[in-house]
């Protein structure tokens, strides 16, 4: 099967509560920051992973079926736990022209920050996905450089997105094609 026709199988986003959940965003992270942009040798692990809570773009529900296709990450401040942050937003590479599983993650990484106490949410998103971002209701606090390339620090409208109490059952990726 090639990754056209398996955007016919259910994508659901959620929050990573399985080992291979796990493992698989790592190895999307690593495919993704590592090996395609060469930003980080090797890994990309870091201390935030430490207190990180990993989501997950979970193809097919039929246990060794399913596949991790695309992950973010979102952590509390640890000084000013209603401040979150997300970060590493990857999607394998063959899956990127779906066009809506970033943005479910994304969704669902503010959603569930938000029903959790969360009333500023923010990410240093890439140049190149600020549009994206633009789109979901986010703003540009400033741009910087950061692992030597342009990014944007920016800053979710929390009130286009309404609390997700239920994280670990997520959201269903919309199959319709991105325009």
């Amino acid at each position: 099967m090639n990754a056209v026709s398996d955007f016919d199988d259910e994508i659901v986003v959620r929050w990573a509560g399985e080992p291979w959940e796990r493992e698989g965003a790592l190895a999307i992270r690593r495919a993704v920051f590592c090996t395609e942009q060469g930003i980080f040798e090797g890994d990309d692990h870091d201390e935030i992973d430490a207190a990180a809570q990993l989501l997950v773009a979970v193809q097919g529900m039929q246990g060794a079926a399913s596949r991790v296709v695309g992950t973010v990450r979102i952590h509390r401040d640890p000084v000013d736990a209603s401040t979150w942050y997300g970060s590493r937003l990857a999607v394998r590479a063959d899956y990127r022209r779906h066009g809506r599983i970033g943005a479910t993650l994304i969704r669902l990484a503010v959603s569930s920050a938000h029903a959790l106490g969360c009333t500023r949410f923010l990410a240093s998103v890439q140049a190149q996905n600020a549009p994206l971002f633009r789109r979901l209701h986010w703003r540009t606090l400033e741009e910087v450089i950061a692992f030597g390339r342009a990014h944007h620090v920016m800053q979710a409208e929390l009130a286009h997105y309404p609390p997700c109490a239920t994280p670990y059952a997520g959201f269903p990726v919309d199959q319709r094609r991105a325009a």
